[in-house]
């Protein structure tokens, strides 16, 4: 289904699911090159820029968080960009389709700024948008590296485990994201993508900042949890060694206590075995060898 908001000369066209009708709308009234409508039909792996005489074709991948996973999965949003129209294709980004219905029900919310409306201040509008709504994401990340880091002394390994595990994948998956990105955002700034209203190297310059601080926040994020890990790690080894420590302790001490009641277990005729006092004073023997190991552990520091 084509949706449309008309500004006038300018229009912006919002397609959600496009069927085989709606690609063919857009072939037939714009003249898209054949790839980029067989774009608008599939998931491109990669965010791009290709540019034309007449419009630009993005694609352009966001984070959004699974709240039932709690994972960080890719939604990716397809905008044809020329003079007089902006057109966003396919389950886009949530807040494409939020900000959509906003301008519907108030066009002015594009005039917000000098630039005024023009197709580049919607699009400006639509990038700007989800750029705050991903620095909230990633805002969110560092609170919960925060807690992880809290929790990391005082918390059941298994969870810490889980928590740090979930985290770097979604480390990862940003980096997925804004690595490739990054570069298409740069391409704005220095002049490349030149756009279609005057005035708009500022706005562009605003869009790569922001994208530039909140890529320098993930790349932090990832050292950090790195680091984390490592300790974590560090903490969970030396716990294994206390406890294999004090399992060698037990099993030292033990041993010369179980030969000696073994031996006394014989048939055979040994010294105190026909006292009437033998089991006491096995048992003093045993004790006797216990303290000293005890005491010689204790001068080695080993206990």
């Amino acid at each position: 289904m084509v949706d449309t908001i008309d500004f006038g000369k300018l229009k912006w066209h919002h397609v959600t699911n496009p069927t085989t009708e709606d690609l063919d709308f857009l072939e037939d009234n714009f003249h898209f090159h054949p790839l980029d409508i067989d774009d608008c039909s599939s998931f491109v792996q990669r965010p791009k820029i290709d540019i034309y005489d007449d419009y630009y074709f993005m694609v352009l991948h966001f984070p959004l968080l699974d709240k039932r996973t709690n994972l960080v999965k890719t939604e990716e949003t397809k905008i044809f960009w020329g003079q007089d129209y902006l057109i966003t294709v396919g389950s886009s980004h949530y807040v494409v389709q939020d900000l959509f219905n906003l301008t519907k029900v108030n066009p002015e919310e594009v005039d917000e700024d000098d630039i005024g409306g023009t197709s580049d201040a919607i699009l400006y509008k639509v990038l700007y948008r989800m750029m705050k709504e991903t620095f909230l994401l990633v805002e969110r990340m560092g609170s919960e590296l925060d807690s992880i880091s809290r929790e990391l002394f005082n918390t059941k390994s298994k969870d810490i485990i889980e928590q740090i595990s979930r985290f770097r994948k979604n480390i990862i998956q940003l980096n997925t994201i804004f690595k490739p990105q990054l570069r298409l955002f740069h391409k704005f700034e220095s002049g490349e993508v030149k756009g279609f209203a005057e005035d708009m190297e500022d706005y562009w310059g605003n869009i790569l900042d922001f994208y530039q601080k909140m890529w320098d926040m993930i790349d932090d994020y990832g050292e950090l949890v790195a680091g984390l890990s490592n300790t974590f790690d560090s903490l969970q080894t030396n716990k294994t060694n206390e406890i294999m420590r004090m399992l060698t302790i037990i099993s030292t001490i033990v041993l010369p206590l179980t030969f000696i009641t073994g031996v006394y277990g014989m048939n055979i005729a040994l010294p105190f075995s026909n006292s009437k006092y033998a089991f006491l004073i096995v048992t003093g023997i045993c004790l006797l060898v216990l303290l000293l190991f005890l005491l010689y552990f204790r001068k080695k520091r080993w206990m």
